[in-house]
């Protein structure tokens, strides 16, 4: 047996996680995005999205040319899979829509995060409530703005100033860009 197969602390068993993977490829928000990529002319592969152990505190990630990965030893239930298999869905279907989309570049980096965390529903108040931050007006945008500086300023490209700055000059145009959808969900 690999190493990787083993319970974690934290999170789960590749299997359990690959379990779950499964399971949120049957959700109609994962469906409707997974179906607006084929669209979009991106090849969607039975392995684009895999579970891995990270060995950090994330949740998974969108790598370019390979797809999405979710990070087994940090998620523990069916929702937590499903958030980050939505968010990550929405930077690979910006990747899939914009053929110019530059990672390194901070302002194209904080748009995807705006959109990833506006359209997945990460900053639900629920969500909020549980992560310990809860305002009664106004929560959405700030969790937004807090989580985009959070994986802007990871990115090592940009600067704390400089994921600020980029974040604060694509607010507007990338808060309401809504594709594929209609509205916000």
């Amino acid at each position: 047996m690999e190493e990787e197969s083993y319970k974690k602390s934290e999170g789960c068993t590749i299997k359990e996680c690959q379990d779950m993977i499964q399971r949120s490829l049957r959700t109609p928000m994962v469906k409707f995005l997974m179906e607006h990529m084929e669209k979009t002319g991106c090849k969607v592969g039975d392995n684009f999205i895999k579970a891995v152990n990270c060995n950090r505190k994330m949740g998974g990630g969108y790598v370019r040319g390979e797809g999405i990965v979710v990070c087994s030893d940090q998620v523990k239930i069916q929702d937590d899979v499903n958030q980050v298999v939505i968010h990550e869905l929405i930077h690979a279907y910006d990747e899939c829509r914009a053929s110019n989309l530059d990672w390194t570049n901070c302002a194209h980096h904080a748009c995807s995060e705006i959109r990833a965390g506006h359209l997945s529903g990460d900053c639900h108040y629920k969500r909020e409530f549980l992560r310990g931050f809860m305002k009664i007006r106004g929560h959405e945008q700030d969790c937004v703005r807090r989580r985009v500086m959070k994986s802007v300023m990871a990115n090592p490209f940009c600067s704390k100033t400089a994921a600020k700055d980029a974040m604060e000059a694509v607010w507007d145009i990338c808060y309401n860009d809504t594709k594929p959808f209609d509205r916000a969900p």
